[in-house]
């Protein structure tokens, strides 16, 4: 017991020392809900740094980043800036290798490190949501959260229907799935049923979906604005299960405070507050 103290002790005095530098990048990001979500964490943890928002819009990223000093410790990104993160990266992790995407980038002694958050952060939102096993998987959209999400759920035995607008896009969706089935459908094809729908569309552009949906398995929403999106809004009033955007921006950003941070963290304790914490930045 004693032992169990002293660790805790000494991990909370070397928390209380950090000072960590981060933002999340992106074009547009005033939206954006990770500094309400990190800087939370960091005031539940102990730890000293700031987290903010920055506009980067696409083609500008490694500029941004060459003229940044030594003080940042790293960034979460989002769109447009998932695919073109890893051409700057001197270190680029096998899931965001298997993605052709990061959401995440950490200096290192190298130079800077690219990370896929979003493919844990998609089966832990899921399985805290009680749902854990999938055969039949549909997904709307083929860019880098699509390749995310196949990587997520890439099983054998899996089955997984992409519907989409680029066929341009169908040779890194397809090297995102290594043990999945994988197949495509044209953009306005009939969803089929199956164990779980994911829609990574931006925002509105899966509305068309939504006066005919029906309710079947377990719908996850990787978008939080609009909120709800029109899609998740006419399946939950069908009755049917799901999990939203909000959740997986939670589970994948434990992820990224513990990358920005070095240190280990009780996911099961902290997301529930991350939520609230997201929830009530969106009813400000």
């Amino acid at each position: 017991m004693e032992k169990c103290v002293r660790e805790e002790l000494s991990r909370r005095i070397v928390w209380e020392e950090m000072t960590i530098r981060c933002a999340v990048l992106g074009s547009p990001i005033s939206h954006s809900l990770s500094p309400a979500l990190h800087m939370r964490a960091y005031r539940e943890l102990g730890i000293q740094g700031s987290y903010t928002a920055i506009d980067v819009p696409s083609g500008n990223l490694e500029k941004f980043i060459s003229a940044l000093d030594e003080s940042w410790t790293g960034f979460s990104l989002t769109m447009p800036l998932k695919e073109e993160v890893l051409a700057i990266a001197s270190d680029v992790s096998s899931l965001a290798q298997q993605t052709n995407s990061a959401n995440t980038l950490i200096r290192n002694p190298r130079g800077w490190q690219a990370e896929s958050t979003d493919v844990p952060g998609f089966v832990d939102a899921l399985s805290a949501a009680g749902f854990a096993k999938f055969s039949t998987i549909a997904i709307l959209g083929s860019g880098a959260t699509a390749r995310s999400a196949v990587a997520a759920f890439d099983n054998a035995g899996v089955a997984i229907t992409v519907i989409h607008r680029s066929s341009q896009r169908e040779p890194h969706m397809a090297a995102a799935a290594k043990k999945a089935n994988l197949n495509f459908l044209p953009w306005g094809s009939k969803i089929p049923d199956g164990d779980l729908l994911i829609n990574t569309t931006p925002s509105r552009v899966a509305d068309v979906y939504a006066s005919n949906i029906v309710a079947h398995g377990v719908f996850f929403e990787a978008l939080y604005n609009p909120w709800p999106t029109k899609l998740l809004a006419s399946w939950r009033q069908n009755g049917g299960e799901s999990v939203d955007g909000l959740d997986l921006l939670v589970h994948q950003g434990l992820y990224q405070i513990e990358l920005m941070t070095g240190q280990v963290i009780d996911h099961k304790s902290l997301w529930p507050i991350l939520r609230l914490a997201g929830l009530e930045a969106m009813n400000k």
